[in-house]
């Protein structure tokens, strides 16, 4: 419930009425989760295991995962590495890895895609599946 109230609280906040425009939520651009690119993709999922959440800020489960997504990061520290890639600007990326639906989390170990899971789900069971590979 906790978790509930805060995306409620965090989505207010981002709503601009006058505008009717919503504003790229802060968890976006934390330090524990990285926004990655075309350039560093390849470099990042390269060594260890790796969970990549791909997203686009419309989303609204994707919003809805993205306090799950830090939350996890947090939790399996330097066990997992966590990176971001908004399907808009890495559609190479997203193609590459038949992403069509979102939010779309992709598991690689040392490069290479080890499972995949798709849609919002609570913390703790994000948190199973993803310990069944760690």
């Amino acid at each position: 419930m906790k978790g509930i109230r805060l995306l409620i609280d965090l989505l207010k906040e981002r709503w601009l009425h006058k505008t009717n425009t919503f504003k790229k939520p802060i968890f976006l651009i934390k330090n524990m989760v990285t926004e990655l690119t075309n350039g560093v993709f390849n470099e990042f999922i390269k060594e260890g295991t790796v969970l990549i959440d791909f997203y686009a800020d419309w989303c609204m489960p994707c919003v809805m995962m993205g306090p799950v997504v830090e939350e996890i990061s947090e939790k399996f520290g330097k066990k997992l590495k966590v990176g971001k890639v908004n399907v808009e600007d890495g559609q190479e990326i997203a193609q590459k890895f038949n992403v069509s639906s979102i939010p779309n989390f992709v598991l690689f170990k040392d490069g290479k895609v080890i499972t995949n899971f798709v849609g919002a789900m609570s913390e703790e069971d994000f948190s199973e599946r993803i310990k069944k590979f760690l």
